[in-house]
């Protein structure tokens, strides 16, 4: 099999020519092996991302993930905005980018540090009845979509891995990213402007559901959706109420057009799986992290949900993958096929995103593993 053939049997739940083999390394990895600023990548985008990426995966020889991105949407309110660099310094880049709506603008700030991923460090809304209305037309559904990017990201990856498009869903997982005050003042809008807070789940409901849609027409190998920290930073209970009737709608859109569909969400997942197993119709959830950044015994999981459900995870970025040995890496790797491969519908990976300075011998014995033990006969 191809690399994308085996990732795709899996995710069908199916049993490939062998485990297919995925460290989560979507980003700092890649950037770290272009040998630039990390803000070279993701401000200058010399190389994009996905360049990157690709080029980690030529590297190491993994099966690709191409988690997201190369579509532009298109709405009936254009947004206008400007980005300047504010301050420059050796270790460094802070970017201000001004939002023009027709209710007003909006100011934001990422620090892109050389060595890490950018931080958004001053958010969008300041306050909430203020700079609502502002944020209204952030929400607007798509009218159309241009997918060049995304076209040359499926043509250079070819066999080497699936392409899959972002299409997020509502939650603190989200709203995090645009709320000065970060988690805090999420909670607190959640309980003192119900209202408010349900037109904006409803509004995002309504554009990521058309983002499927169209998602569904461009034929992508999978839609990733969910976010991280799902029901770490919101309780199941507020999970089930904002970001489940989404998951629906989308795993639902797209079992009908034959796309496959993915759940991301570190930290705690366990209770996440059992809802997404029995109410929805995605196919695949990661990265499945062990305590106690997670929740997930990966042999207890595989037990109860493997026949219905893809699992893809679940060595310890850290412990495991960062300060961990090459044997200490062969052995986590051989135990987590030991727990979840028999039958087919199992992804080796990490858990969410190996750090920087993971060693290479690390990642080469992880794939290592993954073609000799992970063999079906």
């Amino acid at each position: 099999m191809t690399s994308r053939e085996r990732f795709m049997a899996a995710m069908r739940n199916e049993q490939p020519d062998s485990v297919p083999v995925c460290p989560d390394m979507s980003n700092m990895i890649p950037c770290r092996l272009t040998g630039k600023p990390f803000w070279d990548v993701y401000y200058h985008r010399n190389p994009p991302l996905w360049r990157a990426y690709l080029a980690a995966l030529e590297y190491f020889k993994f099966d690709g993930w191409m988690d997201g991105g190369g579509v532009t949407w298109k709405t009936k309110t254009p947004i206008e905005t400007e980005s300047r660099i504010l301050n420059r310094s050796d270790d460094r880049l802070v970017v201000g980018t001004r939002y023009r709506t027709p209710a007003g603008d909006m100011t934001e700030e990422i620090t892109y540090p050389r060595g890490d991923p950018p931080t958004i460090t001053v958010k969008m809304i300041k306050d909430l009845d203020e700079d609502f209305p502002k944020f209204r037309y952030l929400l607007e559904e798509p009218i159309g979509y241009d997918a060049a990017t995304f076209e040359t990201i499926r043509q250079l990856t070819g066999e080497k891995g699936i392409t899959c498009l972002g299409c997020g869903d509502p939650g603190f997982q989200n709203y995090f990213y645009f709320f000065e005050g970060g988690l805090e003042a999420v909670t607190f809008a959640y309980y003192d402007y119900p209202d408010l807070m349900e037109e904006l789940r409803e509004l995002q409901h309504r554009k990521y559901v058309k983002q499927c849609e169209m998602i569904c027409e461009i034929k992508p190998d999978c839609i990733l959706t969910g976010g991280s920290g799902s029901i770490t930073m919101q309780s199941p209970e507020i999970w089930r109420n904002l970001s489940l009737p989404t998951l629906k709608e989308i795993t639902r859109i797209a079992r009908q057009a034959g796309v496959l569909t993915m759940v991301h969400s570190c930290g705690k997942e366990r209770e996440l799986v059992k809802a997404c197993v029995e109410e929805t119709d995605l196919d695949c959830v990661n990265p499945l992290e062990i305590p106690p950044m997670g929740d997930c015994d990966l042999a207890e999981v595989k037990r109860t949900f493997g026949d219905r459900i893809c699992l893809m995870g679940n060595l310890h970025t850290t412990e495991v993958m960062l300060k961990g040995s090459v044997e200490d890496v062969e052995r986590a790797a051989k135990q987590a096929i030991d727990d979840a491969a028999e039958g087919g519908g199992f992804i080796l990976s990490t858990g969410d995103q190996c750090g920087r300075d993971t060693p290479d011998e690390n990642i080469f014995k992880l794939v290592e593993v993954a073609r000799t033990y992970g063999k079906y006969d």
